[in-house]
């Protein structure tokens, strides 16, 4: 499990230096943990119990709109803390599902032990608040592609930037995180015969 860790601390220390009695603390906060593919960690409908840290896998968040239609609104891999932040962090009941999309391993830290090590961590605040401006900027960018770019757009970007999960992660997810249809989406590729490899 050592390796868990490991990807955590070369996370956190793009961010700031960990002293060795935060890493202490980390390692007796964040359990380490294997879940199958397709699995839902998290349920909508309530509160969210822990903070995720994707040590490898690809995850997703989403959620369903009146029709039952699933809306992806975050698809990532790691090394990334994933979580529902906004309801996380206000102990809210939460509209959305965590969804590990593959095989993951994950640390994970209960919401109740996040203000205990905080409390103990001469580096935990600072990373925190810097990784939640992180998670923010990237809703807000999300945001303005989505009104300001063309699908096709869209595409080439997700490519550009997230080429790992572009091969792992089937069509129907990303069509939904880029806000287009599958079949779209297919058209797409065919257009500009991609050479990138996306399973159906």
């Amino acid at each position: 499990m050592e390796h868990y860790y490991l990807a955590f601390f070369n996370f956190v220390e793009e961010i700031v230096t960990l002293p060795e009695m935060d890493k202490a603390s980390i390692r007796r906060s964040f359990k380490p943990i294997f879940v199958p593919k397709d699995t839902i960690i998290e349920s909508a409908g309530k509160i969210p119990e822990y903070h995720n840290f994707i040590v490898s896998g690809h995850m997703r968040n989403y959620y369903l709109d009146k029709n039952d239609n699933q809306i992806t609104t975050d698809l990532n891999n790691g090394p990334r803390f994933f979580t529902s932040y906004h309801h996380f962090m206000n102990r809210s009941v939460s509209n959305e599902n965590l969804h590990c999309i593959t095989d993951c391993e994950l640390l994970r830290i209960k919401r109740d032990d996040v203000d205990i090590s905080a409390e103990l961590s001469k580096t935990q605040k600072d990373y925190t608040i810097e990784i939640l401006r992180r998670h923010l900027q990237q809703d807000k960018e999300r945001i303005d592609d989505m009104a300001n770019l063309t699908a096709e757009d869209r595409y080439h970007k997700f490519l550009r930037e997230k080429p790992n999960i572009a091969r792992h992660v089937q069509l129907g997810y990303i069509a939904s995180y880029l806000g287009i249809t599958q079949r779209h989406l297919s058209r797409l590729r065919g257009d500009q015969g991609s050479k990138t490899s996306i399973p159906k």
